[in-house]
């Protein structure tokens, strides 16, 4: 299929041909900027290192059909590394560079790739954007070929509990590229992206990082991951800028005291859970641009859209999503399990994928509400009680940065953050206790009895997963309220 134009990308195809990467990812100008990791990068140097890790891949044994996990930290060496995995033929296993050593040990056990690549650079200091790797591939013995066709394995974040396998085809992968392609206010060409989402995960791979690479829009990571390290980034550039993050990075920039003047900023993109109420208008009043948002899963991509806030609660389904409510829970219509070797009726059955995200589906519009996980409506006392409206009511708080509500034997327990960003806790003890009497009463005062939690739990900070989603993982929260000071 030929280029349409020599800065416009390639058509996307109904499969994937296979030298898909090389034509929808790779093709462009040889002097087109195409990525900036504190420098900008062309596409023939791309091309470049894509042929060199390529090498370095074949040498280790990597051939087609193959699997290779790849533990590497957000990077150049990252992007080419994974690009000439799928140049190969490959199947590619996403690790995410934080996990602990014991944690890769137990998942290169669970999915035996035949290769493993790490960085021979040590970790990334913290609040950095992206690190300095070079990747090196060993192969390992007892590892075995794919077992499926797909292109991708990536793991669930795991902020409910145990991470899930989940794979996508790389048809799949250009299906969902073609799903940005229609959207009119997503980044085009002669626009840039400003990406803080991680790569290893689908809203920075394919939204962020593949996305970018086809519609030929420059991405760039910023150098670092604070407030004026994201702002320098949108500034350094004249040309339209949009920002794409999850909720947390959203709440830190509306944080900000005085941010610069940015002309060039479009909008704000956050993905990976709901957004507290309020905040869209906060960011809104601080930068004068809308904060979009997007509901998508890793099995599926983008789903759902309202990129320039006008819809919200509404999101607008993307190009060729076919939702379903099913008892108050959003089936999507998928012809197969994005679940290799998990053969689970209450996941994916007779062509539909179970969320288990509660919603609702207008009959007119098609337009999706999603009210949260569907598994948050408990019983206390025989009485229904919705623990999304239980945190939604609290995280609305003007005392309450963040909240997570769970339900653990038999009762409601809250987390919450009440150190507000734009103090640094300066307020010391007696503020922070002023705050905690604060929210008792607003709970006093907009729940009933049977709705309010038996347990708050005040933290500075509430865990967070790699990919920035609060961590409600019961366990895992009173771990951290155990080591808390």
């Amino acid at each position: 299929m030929a280029l349409t134009g020599s800065s416009s990308p390639p058509a996307l195809p109904c499969g994937a041909p296979h030298d898909w990467v090389d034509r929808y990812l790779l093709a462009g100008p040889d002097d087109q900027e195409c990525l900036r990791f504190g420098t900008p990068v062309d596409r023939a140097t791309l091309r470049a290192l894509v042929a060199e890790q390529a090498g370095r891949l074949a040498a280790a044994g990597l051939a087609r059909g193959g699997t290779v996990a790849l533990r590497l930290a957000p990077s150049l060496g990252y992007t080419a590394a994974l690009l000439a995995c799928w140049q190969l033929g490959a199947q590619a296993v996403l690790l995410d560079h934080r996990l602990t050593d014991h944690e890769v040990a137990l998942a290169v056990e669970r999915l035996a790739p035949q290769v493993l690549v790490e960085s021979a650079h040590g970790p990334a200091a913290a609040m950095r954007g992206f690190a300095e790797t070079d990747p090196v591939p060993a192969a390992r013995p007892d590892g075995r070929p794919a077992a499926t066709g797909h292109a991708l394995v990536q793991l669930s974040s795991g902020s409910t509990g145990p991470a899930k396998v989940i794979a996508r085809t790389a048809a799949d992968l250009l299906r969902e590229l073609d799903c940005y392609a229609r959207l009119a206010a997503f980044p085009k060409a002669g626009e840039r992206v400003v990406l803080l989402s991680s790569m290893v995960h689908v809203l920075g791979l394919v939204g962020g990082l593949l996305n970018s690479l086809h519609a030929r829009v420059p991405l760039t990571v910023p150098v670092r991951m604070t407030t004026a390290g994201i702002l320098a980034a949108v500034g350094e550039d004249d040309r339209p800028t949009t920002v794409i993050g999850v909720p947390f990075h959203a709440e830190l920039l509306a944080g900000a005291a005085a941010p610069p003047p940015l002309p060039q900023l479009r909008r704000m993109i956050v993905a990976g859970e709901l957004v507290r109420p309020g905040l869209p208008a906060a960011f809104t009043a601080r930068y004068g641009v809308p904060l979009g948002t997007m509901y998508g899963m890793t099995e599926r991509g983008v789903i759902a859209t309202d990129l320039d806030g006008t819809l919200h609660p509404e999101a607008a389904p993307v190009h060729g999503t076919e939702l379903h409510e099913d008892g108050g829970e959003l089936h999507i219509a998928m012809a197969a399990s994005p679940y290799p070797g998990l053969d689970d009726p209450t996941r994916w059955s007779d062509g539909r994928l179970h969320t288990r995200d509660a919603g609702r589906v207008d009959p007119v519009t098609g337009r999706v509400t999603v009210l949260g996980r569907r598994d948050s409506q408990v019983s206390i006392g025989g009485l229904k009680v919705d623990l999304n409206e239980v945190e939604h009511t609290l995280a609305a708080l003007p005392e309450v940065r963040e909240a997570v509500v769970v339900f653990a034997d038999g009762a409601i327990e809250a987390y919450l953050a009440t150190e507000r960003a734009d103090t640094d806790g300066a307020d010391g003890a007696d503020g922070a206790d002023d705050r905690a009497d604060a929210v008792r009463e607003a709970l006093t005062r907009e729940l009933a009895p049977f709705k309010r939690p038996r347990q708050l739990t005040f933290l500075p900070a509430l865990p967070r997963t790699a990919t920035g989603k609060l961590v409600r993982d019961t366990a895992a929260l009173r771990a951290t309220a155990a080591a808390a000071p």
